[in-house]
């Protein structure tokens, strides 16, 4: 086989049956996977135990025969084939295939504030948050108070009147509504009927990817039937760049679709390139011919009906194709090595683009190493793939990563990742660095570094990380493939110096916080209770252990200066109560006070009760020893206290439970003069700091270090993936103790999981559609496309299905006097003069009024303000023969290091009329 496009294939399986040489691979993907393989060739006794077949690079013929078998016994099929640059994927689920869940989100719920009687009754939501419900939704209801009737019915149909307001059956015989209540989308089946292969050739339905090439799924349907005829009249598929074979298949696409309109071009395209694979195309087009077999066997998600079809032929030269892909420099080569079987799509000249490639990448993304890997990405004596990533390979990362194996668990994902792909590629240069990339490794990723990178690729799994790198490919100017992923959702954006916006240019809305009076007071879902629990374990378990440290490192003069020493009301409880056992007093959490300040008959100066709404009464809890969940949060909360004093812990369940039974524990009594804050604004307005005088008592109560000779404190850092260390114990048994107060259905521990840890899903099947598009581009990139529309951005949730593709957008343009400028554009200044010293901020100023007629008003560099017109005028006489670089290092406290070549300075001006403009900022070169 091809090394080139088989992903589980090495170079010592050349010349083997492919099954039995990927099958051992493919096996160590995962234990609980029975694989097997056959050399049996096709037929219905093979089909017959199958719940789903997948057919690739198969006959028409055989298409056929194995469509018209599996739809007449039940069998679900899939078939998934590429050319070249061109995709196909079909999908026959029968005659009735029911899909419980249509899009893959959670169940929409809203909490209702009116019903009214009639026929029909209306609905009305709280005004938080539109209910996003559609008419024809069914929905049930819960907690309703007074109209008893609704809580627990079947799922009624609603006809949606506004943003706040639907409509449900007639509510006229019911109770009067009083209060509360909670209304949730029901997921109705669904079914759909699918045609069998042999109809649907002839009726297809066809599902559109790019909308600005909507006329081409048609044309290539029969280009797809017309190249089936070729290869059965003559053995063998057309010719790479064969004007005769491609002028053949032209002829029987006419043939297939008498009197339809052709596009010729596109006909040709697909013939020139019948030859073999690709692997993004592969990756591709196999992400989503795997998803539809996860949906074809679960019942889940809305499958493709029935036929996709799929082409980028962008990533062919811009200009002087004929020339330069010709049938000569496209002749298939004989060799095994990487790069040489994509011979038939670019030929000999562009196989070397790709073997002096140099990308940086994170070694999360292990689908784009294996993709740089097949493509021969870093493969010269010149190219270079280095992976950085500082973390360790866990367990939960093997169903989804795909160069990881058992055997690398606890091992640096970086480290096995480069040698994983070093396996499928021998020729790939490719080191891994354990260090993460940010303002703290400038000194490993310096100038040098990324001035030597042809692109970066980033594999993020969090946003201040992507906004870093984008300013470091903007900076050093450099092509950025951006991609990521959201369980079924994953995008791929695709930045180019000089003509398109950075990732930085747009942002998604920020995630909605919760109130803070809600977490406090009102939580009304387990979202706010395992929010809360997490507040919890920070206030109990690192601040005050950092509190203590930071106030003994200070008195011991390690903090040095002459600053106050730190002192917050947590330290002086926390270094007075020091245990000495790990079993604390059994005090359950966030008792509440607010039954006893605002009992549940309350109403407000409008009448309205106080207890409605969003708002739940809540009730305290009896410490019990004897129940499951309070014996689970004595323990973790004992332990982790034990943890942050540095002592043993215990894990004796029965023996904690049995020491607790002796233990009085005193009624809850709750403080007088307390008073709710229904808002964060009522909040932060009754906030006060300490008067002096309260904190100078606080000071005088605090031990002296000489009365705890060498005590620190341990702060603990949350950590979800360890089961044994008590974080998710402590978190899981807080939030639905809180959750019992508030009469909120629990949470289980895998739930809570990834709500708390705030868990991204991620499934291998987006994963490598994704990557598969983001390699595409870099095709692209590598042959340096200058015309935006070549290149492709990309959306797509697998669960709909939806795929679409836009044109990046063009940088921003702006202006000052007749200079037109970007993002992408700077004032290069080289700080040191023909003398050999460096520039003065005098200097700096005339300069930039001699040769850019710019006044500066403003300077800084960072967070440090270099220079303003306002200052101080003995400061400006004191700075203005000062070096620039002297300057920074004593506004920002800190020396420019000996990596750094250049300085970035950000200039306010005024032009000739004293008016503001907008200019770019200045590299100030000082190596």
């Amino acid at each position: 086989p091809p090394p080139f496009f088989l992903f589980l294939g090495c170079v010592e399986d050349v010349g083997q049956n492919r099954a039995e040489a990927t099958l051992p691979r493919l096996a160590e993907l995962n234990a609980y996977v029975a694989v097997s393989s056959t050399r049996q060739p096709l037929s219905q006794d093979l089909l017959a135990p199958f719940q789903v077949v997948v057919l690739t690079n198969s006959s028409l013929e055989e298409q056929l025969w194995v469509g018209d078998f599996c739809h007449s016994h039940g069998i679900k099929l899939v078939v998934a084939d590429t050319r070249g640059l061109f995709g196909q994927l079909f999908c026959d689920f029968g005659d009735d295939m029911v899909v419980t869940d249509t899009n893959g989100e959670q169940p929409l719920s809203a909490m209702v504030s009116m019903v009214t009687k009639g026929c029909p009754g209306e609905v009305t939501c709280l005004d938080e948050a539109r209910h996003g419900f559609e008419t024809g939704d069914f929905v049930t209801f819960t907690e309703v108070e007074g109209m008893e009737e609704l809580n627990g019915c079947g799922p009624v149909e609603i006809r949606v009147l506004g943003p706040y307001t639907f409509s449900i059956g007639d509510t006229s015989g019911f109770g009067d509504y009083v209060r509360g209540g909670i209304v949730t989308q029901v997921k109705m089946p669904k079914h759909i009927r699918f045609k069998r292969l042999r109809e649907a050739l002839a009726e297809p339905e066809l599902m559109i990817t790019d909308f600005g090439k909507a006329e081409r799924p048609p044309i290539m349907h029969w280009g797809w039937q017309a190249l089936h005829r070729f290869i059965r009249q003559h053995g063998r598929p057309p010719r790479p760049r064969h004007q005769g074979d491609a002028a053949e298949v032209v002829a029987l696409t006419r043939e297939v679709a008498p009197g339809a309109e052709l596009d010729q071009d596109l006909l040709r395209e697909l013939a020139f390139q019948a030859t073999g694979d690709l692997a993004p195309v592969n990756a591709f087009i196999g992400g989503l011919a795997a998803q539809e077999v996860m949906k074809a066997v679960s019942g889940k998600f809305t499958p493709i009906t029935q036929w996709l079809y799929f082409d980028a032929l962008e990533c062919l030269p811009e200009e002087n194709k004929e020339t330069v892909l010709s049938e000569e420099q496209c002749r298939p080569v004989s060799t095994h090595g990487w790069g040489g079987g994509q011979h038939p799509w670019w030929g000999g000249t562009h196989r070397c683009y790709f073997l002096r490639g140099r990308v940086g990448a994170g070694a999360i993304g292990c689908e784009l190493l294996k993709n740089f890997a097949m493509v021969g990405l870093g493969c010269g004596p010149e190219g270079c793939v280095t992976v950085t990533d500082m973390d360790t390979i866990e367990k939960s990362n093997l169903n989804r990563q795909f160069l990881f194996r058992p055997w690398d668990v606890t091992k640096l994902k970086s480290e096995r990742a480069a040698a994983a792909v070093r396996e499928m590629n021998p020729a790939l240069q490719v080191s891994s660095r354990p260090d993460r990339v940010g303002p703290d490794t400038e000194r490993v990723y310096d100038d040098d570094f990324f001035e030597a990178l042809d692109g970066v690729a980033n594999a993020l799994d969090n946003v201040d990380a992507r906004l870093y790198m984008d300013r470091r490919c903007v900076y050093y100017r450099k092509p950025l493939l951006e991609s990521g992923t959201l369980g079924t959702k994953g995008n791929v954006q695709v930045v180019i110096p000089f003509l398109s916006e950075s990732y930085s240019s747009s942002q998604d809305p920020p995630e909605k916080a919760i109130p803070i009076c809600t977490l406090k007071n009102f939580p009304n879902a387990i979202e706010h209770t395992l929010q809360w629990a997490r507040d919890e374990f920070e206030g109990l378990f690192k601040q005050p252990a950092e509190n203590v440290n930071q106030y003994l490192t200070w008195v011991s003069g390690v903090g040095g200066g002459t600053q106050q020493p730190p002192c917050t009301p947590p330290i002086a409880p926390t270094l007075h109560g020091t245990p000495r056992t790990p079993c604390m007093a059994p005090t359950l959490p966030g008792t509440p006070r607010t039954p006893y300040i605002a009992p549940i008959s309350l109403k407000t100066n409008s009448g309205t009760l106080f207890w409605s709404g969003p708002k739940r009464c809540p009730h305290p809890l009896v410490f019990d020893p004897d129940n499951p969940l309070h014996l689970d949060y004595v323990m973790a909360a004992a332990n982790l206290f034990a943890q942050s004093y540095g002592i043993g812990g215990s894990r004796d369940r029965g023996a904690v439970a049995e020491l607790l039974r002796h233990v009085r524990v005193p009624p809850f009594a709750p403080k007088a003069g307390v008073r709710i804050h229904v808002s964060d604004q009522e909040l932060q307005s009754t906030t006060t700091a300490l008067d002096d005088g309260r904190l100078e008592e606080l000071k005088a109560s605090l031990p002296s270090p000489e009365e705890l000779p060498g005590f620190r404190m341990f702060p603990i850092d949350f950590e979800k993936d360890d089961d044994t260390n008590f974080h998710m114990d402590f978190i899981v048994a807080a939030s639905n103790l809180r959750a019992e107060n508030y009469d909120i259905p629990p949470a289980d521990r895998h739930k809570s999981k990834l709500i708390a840890g705030k868990i991204i899903p991620a499934i291998a099947t987006t994963t490598g559609a994704v990557v598969g598009l983001a390699c595409l581009e870099l095709y692209k990139l590598v042959q340096g496309h200058r015309r935006l529309g070549s290149y492709k951005n990309a959306f797509l949730n697998l669960a709909l299905p939806f795929v679409g593709f836009s044109e990046p957008l063009a940088c921003p343009r702006n202006k000052y006097y007749e200079v037109e400028w970007t993002l992408w554009d700077r004032f290069e200044v080289q700080g040191l003069q023909p003398d050999g010293q460096e520039m003065t901020l005098r200097q700096f100023l005339a300069y930039f009024k001699k040769e850019h007629r710019l006044e500066i008003t403003m300077l800084s560099q960072g967070v440090s303000m270099l220079y303003s017109f306002f200052m101080p005028a003995a400061k400006l006489r004191e700075r203005h023969d000062q070096p620039m670089t002297e300057i920074v290092a004593r506004v920002s406290k800190k020396k420019v290091g000996r990596h750094v070549k250049a300085l970035v300075f950000e200039l306010c001006c005024n032009d000739d009329t004293d008016a503001d403009i907008e200019v770019p900022y200045v590299r100030y070169t000082i190596r």
